[in-house]
C-alpha cells in the first residue's frame, strides 16, 4: 500500500501518524506546500502576544520525530499541482528547487485546509496588512510588534481575530476592532457576547461594530484603514480575520464532488467521489451533528479525529465520521466564551422549532471563597427535551460545564438526563446542584409546564398589554440599583402579605436578579391562581440584552 497525504498539520498528519501505526508495510508519503509539517496553529497568537515564549514549542511534531518513529517519507516545500485520478498520480512541485515530477498512489488523502479570505478591497495587498494561518505569518506579525507598533486594527470580531486582539492588548499595542455584525464572536447568539464586549471595552479595546473596511490607504509611514460609515483609522499594523475558504481547488480541478461553499464532500469514511480519495479537516463539507445539515467547522478537533477515521478505513477498518457539533471555547483577558451545537440564530433561520432557558450559576459552591457567576443559555427540543446547543459564558468553570454538555449533546440526552447527571462535587469545584444540574432543573421545569417563563425580547409586546403587569421581586436596595422601566418592586419575602397589590385579572411578568426567585414567586402565584410567568434569566438577561442602558 501507498499513502500519499497532501498537507500536513492536524489532518494530514493525524493521519499519517495513525496510518503507520495500522501498518508497518506500507509507504507512506507526506506533502506539505509549507516549511513546517505539524504545528499548533491554534498556538500561534499566544505566541505573538509573548504567553508562549518558545517557538520550538508550536512544532507539534517535529521532522526527525516523524521519520525516525513512524518511517514517514517526508516532502516539505512541495506543492502537489495536480491529480490525474485515472492514472493514480500527482503532479508535484519542489519549491525549493523547482523541480516538477510525478508521484503515483494507491490512496490518497487531501489536507489542503482552509485559507484566510482577503476579499478583493481596495489596497489589501498593501505592506503592513497580515493574516494568520502559518508559522511565517506569525513571525512577520510578531516581528512587526518587535519594532514597535504603537496602533493596530484588527477586521474581524471572530475567535483568531479576538485571540489576536487579546494579545495586541498583551503587547501593549492600542487596538480597534472591526467587525460587520452588530456583535463580537458572530457564532454566539448576541446577548451571551455582551460580558465579552464589556470586556474589551474594559481593557482599552475600541469597538466598531456594525462596520466594514471599505479601503486600505497609505498613512505616512503607516497605514489607514477607511471604513463603510466613513471613519479613517490610522495603523501601524492592520490584520485581517474575517474567515476562511476551503482550499479545495486541488479537488475541484480533479472533478472531485465540492459543495455550494467549496468544501470537498465526502461519505461517513471520509472518501471523496473518488473512493481512492479521502479529505479531512478544514477542506471539508461535513453534516452538522445536530441538524444533519452540510456545514464547514474549521476546528483542530475535528481535522485530527477525521486524519485518525480516514486511516483507519483505508487499512480495513470501518471507522465513520459522525458530523460536527462546532464546540469550541475562547479566553479574552478574565473572560471565556464557549459553545457546542447549533445557535438560537440558526434554529430561527433553519425554522426548527425550539425552547431555551438561561441560568445564572457560580462556578463552585457559593459559600466556598472565591465563587464566580457564569451563564449558561440551554437550547432544547420542545416536548422530548433533546439538547440542540449550548452556549456559557463566565470567568470560571466554562471549559468543564460546556464539555459535559458537548457529551450530552453527542450522547442525544435529554434536559431530563442532565437534571440526574452525578457530577463531582467539592465545594471549591463545584455544587451539590451542579451548573448543568441547574440549567436541566429549569429547562426540565419549562418543558413539564410547571411553570410559564416569558423571554426578555418578549417584552416590547408584553407591555404593550393593558393587562400586563411587570413584577420586580428583588430587594428594595436591588431595585434602586436598577430595574426594567416601568416595573413595581414587591419583594418576593412580603409577597404573600402585599398581594392586594396585584389586582384580579392582570398578567403578571415576575423578574429577579437571576430567575430563581423568580421562579419561586412564579409558583407561588400561579398556585394561588394568579396568571403569572417568569423572566427567563431575569435582571441580569436583561442587561445583557440592553448592555447601552
Amino acid at each position: 500500500m501507498k499513502l500519499v497525504i497532501v498537507g500536513g498539520v492536524a489532518g494530514g498528519a493525524s493521519a499519517a501518524a495513525r496510518a503507520r501505526r495500522l501498518s508497518e508495510d506500507a509507504r507512506i508519503v507526506l506533502f506539505e506546500r509549507g516549511p513546517d509539517l505539524s504545528f499548533a496553529n491554534c498556538g500561534l497568537p499566544y505566541y505573538i502576544g509573548g504567553e508562549i515564549t518558545d517557538r520550538d514549542k508550536l512544532l507539534v511534531a517535529k521532522p526527525a520525530l516523524l521519520r525516525d518513529r513512524f518511517r514517514l517519507d517526508l516532502r516539505p516545500r512541495t506543492d502537489v499541482e495536480a491529480i490525474d485520478r485515472a492514472r493514480k498520480v500527482v503532479r508535484v512541485r519542489s519549491l525549493a528547487e523547482g523541480r516538477v515530477y510525478e508521484e503515483t498512489y494507491d490512496k490518497l488523502i487531501l489536507a489542503t485546509g482552509a485559507a484566510p479570505l482577503r476579499p478583493p478591497i481596495p489596497g489589501i495587498d498593501l505592506p503592513g496588512i497580515h493574516t494568520l494561518r502559518s508559522l511565517g505569518d506569525t513571525d512577520r506579525i510578531k516581528a512587526a510588534i518587535d519594532r514597535g507598533v504603537a496602533r493596530a486594527v484588527m477586521v474581524g470580531a471572530g475567535f483568531i481575530g479576538l485571540e489576536l486582539v487579546e494579545n495586541l492588548v498583551r503587547r501593549g499595542v492600542a487596538t480597534t476592532l472591526l467587525e460587520l455584525q452588530d456583535q463580537v464572536l458572530p457564532p454566539l447568539d448576541k446577548e451571551m457576547t455582551a460580558p465579552i464586549a464589556a470586556a474589551l471595552r474594559a481593557h482599552g479595546v475600541a469597538l466598531r461594530l456594525s462596520e466594514s473596511a471599505e479601503a486600505f490607504e497609505p498613512d505616512g509611514d503607516g497605514l489607514a484603514v477607511r471604513t463603510k460609515s466613513g471613519q479613517r483609522l490610522p495603523a501601524d499594523l492592520i490584520i485581517l480575520g474575517i474567515g476562511v475558504r476551503p482550499e479545495s481547488g486541488l479537488a475541484a480541478a480533479a472533478g472531485l464532488a465540492v459543495g455550494p461553499r467549496g468544501g470537498i464532500q465526502v461519505d461517513p469514511h471520509l472518501r471523496t467521489s473518488d473512493p481512492d480519495i479521502y479529505a479531512v479537516g478544514d477542506v471539508l463539507e461535513v453534516p452538522d451533528y445536530v441538524t444533519g445539515a452540510p456545514t464547514q467547522v474549521p476546528l483542530a478537533g475535528p481535522a485530527n479525529r477525521q486524519g485518525r477515521i480516514a486511516a483507519d478505513h483505508i487499512f480495513g477498518r470501518d471507522s465513520r465520521y459522525r458530523g460536527t457539533q462546532g464546540t469550541a471555547i475562547l479566553r479574552i483577558f478574565e473572560m471565556a466564551a464557549a459553545m457546542t451545537g447549533i445557535s438560537e440564530k440558526l434554529l430561527v433561520r433553519a425554522g426548527r422549532p425550539y425552547q431555551k432557558v438561561y441560568v445564572h450559576p457560580t462556578q463552585h459552591a457559593g459559600y466556598y471563597p472565591g465563587a464566580r457567576p457564569m451563564t449558561i443559555k440551554l437550547l432544547f427540543e420542545p416536548g422530548r427535551g433533546t439538547i440542540l446547543g449550548a452556549q456559557i459564558v463566565g470567568e470560571e468553570g466554562v471549559e468543564t460545564r460546556i464539555d459535559v454538555l458537548a457529551m450530552a449533546l453527542q450522547a442525544r440526552m435529554t434536559i431530563f438526563d442532565l437534571e440526574e447527571a452525578e457530577l463531582a462535587y467539592s465545594p471549591q469545584f463545584g455544587s451539590a446542584k451542579d451548573a448543568v444540574n441547574m440549567a436541566g432543573f429549569v429547562a426540565g421545569g419549562v418543558a413539564r409546564g410547571d411553570y410559564a417563563q416569558v423571554h426578555v425580547e418578549d417584552l416590547p409586546a408584553l407591555v404593550r398589554e393593558p393587562s400586563m403587569m411587570l413584577v420586580d421581586v428583588r430587594m428594595r436596595t436591588e431595585y434602586d440599583g436598577g430595574a426594567i422601566p416601568g416595573a413595581v418592586n414587591i419583594p418576593i419575602d412580603e409577597l404573600r402579605e402585599r398581594l392586594d397589590a396585584l389586582p384580579p385579572g392582570r398578567r403578571l411578568i415576575i423578574y429577579c436578579q437571576a430567575g430563581q426567585r423568580g421562579y419561586v414567586a412564579t409558583r407561588l402565584l400561579r398556585q394561588l391562581g394568579h396568571d403569572a410567568a417568569n423572566l427567563s434569566g431575569g435582571y441580569k438577561m436583561y442587561r445583557m440584552s440592553h448592555p447601552d442602558r
